[in-house]
């Protein structure tokens, strides 16, 4: 469990991008405090044997960049990204209690450790927190603060937990089915109309994408859980290029990385109630419509919802 001279261990999630890997690792050890943090790296195994070399370059870099300071899971399979993480999640959860989920397409602000850890133990024992973030929306009112905010819905880019949290994390999603004929429950799940979250859950139910972190978001949903966020970002994901299984994020703006990476931000201030505050809630929610595109981006997803409601109706 928690040590006070040994922060949470950091699980690093990579794949077959070692020029990215090279850049997070570059990051986190450039944190304040990373010698205070055990690593565990973990690396799927290659699809095809055409990705085999990428893969073994990827491992071989985590070798040389880390070496003995880092224990190594390199599974010889492809288990694909959602099975990766939440098995590797799970386990570090189960040795160490808490764990920072770092995959290979971010870049981490300085603060990024202090910020998580520190977070992890003030509200270790708050049952409605599920996650901490280390992500932020570009919001122009909420980066002038100094102190993190509670919001209703979850990130992938960098975030933390607990055991306690995550033992309520359910991969099948159990419900999920009422977003598609509930309009008031889906425009809710999908942050009041802000991004397509929905879309996302079906189409991962239907066995369309692979995705782990929207069935989180669900688990912590369904439980009016909420998240710490920063002020402002103390992440980068530069996973938008087109090198990664998501794609590239032409019409999306999500890779911004703010003036966290400043050392002058100092200290983020922890709020001592657990709840949403509305009018930051509004705020955020700006923020995230805009960076989904704004009505371009609205449009796509409503288009992508329509489609593939069709296709999954005939696949029936």
């Amino acid at each position: 469990m928690s040590n006070p001279d040994t922060w949470a261990p950091v699980a690093i999630f990579a794949y077959r991008r070692a020029d990215h890997l090279q850049t997070t690792i570059e990051s986190l050890m450039a944190c304040d405090g990373f010698e205070r943090c055990q690593l565990v790296v973990y690396c799927d195994g290659p699809r095809t044997e055409a990705e085999r070399v990428a893969v073994n370059a990827t491992r071989d870099l985590a070798r040389t960049m880390l070496g003995d300071r880092a224990r190594y899971h390199f599974s010889e399979h492809n288990q694909g990204l959602g099975n990766s993480i939440i098995g590797g999640v799970s386990a570090v959860l189960e040795e160490f209690g808490r764990v920072i989920v770092v995959e290979d397409d971010l870049e981490l602000s300085p603060g990024f450790l202090t910020y998580m850890n520190t977070a992890l133990e003030q509200y270790a024992d708050e049952e409605n927190v599920y996650q901490v973030s280390g992500y932020m929306f570009e919001s122009p009112e909420i980066s002038q603060m100094s102190s993190a905010l509670f919001l209703p819905w979850t990130v992938s880019w960098g975030w933390a937990t607990w055991d306690r949290a995550w033992k309520h994390f359910e991969p099948e999603a159990p419900g999920w089915e009422r977003v598609r004929g509930d309009r008031r429950l889906r425009h809710q799940f999908n942050v009041d109309g802000s991004y397509g979250y929905a879309n996302m859950l079906v189409c991962q139910m239907s066995g369309l994408i692979d995705s782990w972190a929207v069935r989180w978001y669900w688990s912590v949903f369904m439980r009016g859980g909420v998240v710490l966020y920063p002020p402002v970002s103390l992440v980068r994901n530069a996973g938008f290029d087109g090198s990664g299984s998501h794609g590239r994020g032409w019409i999306r703006r999500f890779a911004a990385l703010g003036r966290a990476r400043d050392k002058s931000l100092g200290a983020i201030a922890m709020p001592r109630a657990v709840r949403v505050d509305q009018e930051l809630y509004r705020y955020a929610k700006g923020a995230l419509w805009r960076q989904n595109g704004g009505w371009p981006g609205w449009l796509v997803d409503r288009i992508q919802w329509i489609r593939r409601s069709r296709l999954i109706r005939r696949a029936r």
